[in-house]
């Protein structure tokens, strides 16, 4: 689904709203609100909203497991850390407890492990899926952005993490620095029950029409890797984003 939002600031409010009723809905049917945080500038501002009234009295955000799609190889408290803009903008105006907040530890020498033990940690809390083999767990809200290239998370293209199948979480490298990256795979972010893209910005417009409505390639637009099977994905966009060009109006954009 596409939602087309006037600007920026009535995308965030319908993002915050939308995040507020799946985290409803999610601790009133098992108990518990998995969400997982991207990075960027983009959601900085969704992020700050939802500490203000009316959001912040609309969710129990103690209770509330926050994991992050991706990171960059650096220390927590870098500029340039998701960990850091998150906490910022958002965790340490709700309050919420250090145990549930699960972040990437980007700034250790092995990034691989990082990776691996970042598995191990999403397992351990989400727990594991009965049935054969080792199934993704089901985060109950996964929040996306999209680059001007097309890559969502640190899934940039003509990059391994694309094709992988097994793997959650894995380390990669980034076209710009610090060019070390964590981050979740397809299957991990395909496996959620909810999924949330925000995209603003004339600067996206072209690639936001190839995503949706080119011909697929998602080795070159890795944002088309996410089509979970039984989840919904939104594209929260604005008018900029998604404005017409010779060859593409918005109204003719796929539905995802």
């Amino acid at each position: 689904m596409i939602r087309q939002l006037a600007d920026a600031n009535e995308l965030f409010h319908a993002a915050a709203e939308e995040v507020c009723r799946i985290a409803q809905m999610s601790m009133e049917t098992t108990g518990r609100f998995s969400l997982v945080l991207s990075g960027g500038a983009t959601p900085r501002g969704l992020y700050q909203l939802l500490t203000e009234h009316p959001y912040k009295a609309q969710v129990e955000w103690k209770r509330v497991e926050f994991f992050w799609g991706d990171e960059r190889a650096v220390p927590p408290d870098h500029p340039a850390s998701n960990y850091r803009m998150a906490k910022e903008a958002m965790l340490d105006k709700l309050a919420v407890p250090q145990d549930r907040i699960h972040r990437i530890e980007g700034e250790r020498s092995d990034i691989d492990q990082a990776a691996r033990d970042y598995e191990a940690t999403i397992e351990r809390v989400l727990g594991r899926i009965p049935g054969v083999g080792r199934r993704p767990p089901h985060f109950n809200l996964f929040l996306l952005g999209m680059g001007d290239d097309g890559h969502t998370a640190s899934l940039f293209p003509h990059t391994p993490a694309l094709g992988e199948k097994e793997r959650w979480v894995m380390a990669q490298e980034g076209p710009k620095e610090p060019r070390g990256r964590i981050t979740m795979t397809p299957p991990l972010i395909n496996a959620a029950h909810f999924i949330m893209f925000l995209v603003t910005g004339a600067t996206k417009k072209n690639v936001l029409a190839s995503v949706l409505q080119g011909t697929r390639d998602p080795e070159g637009y890795p944002a088309q890797l996410i089509h979970p099977l039984t989840g919904e994905v939104t594209w929260f966009v604005d008018r900029a984003a998604s404005a017409s060009s010779a060859e593409t109006s918005p109204a003719s954009l796929r539905k995802c």
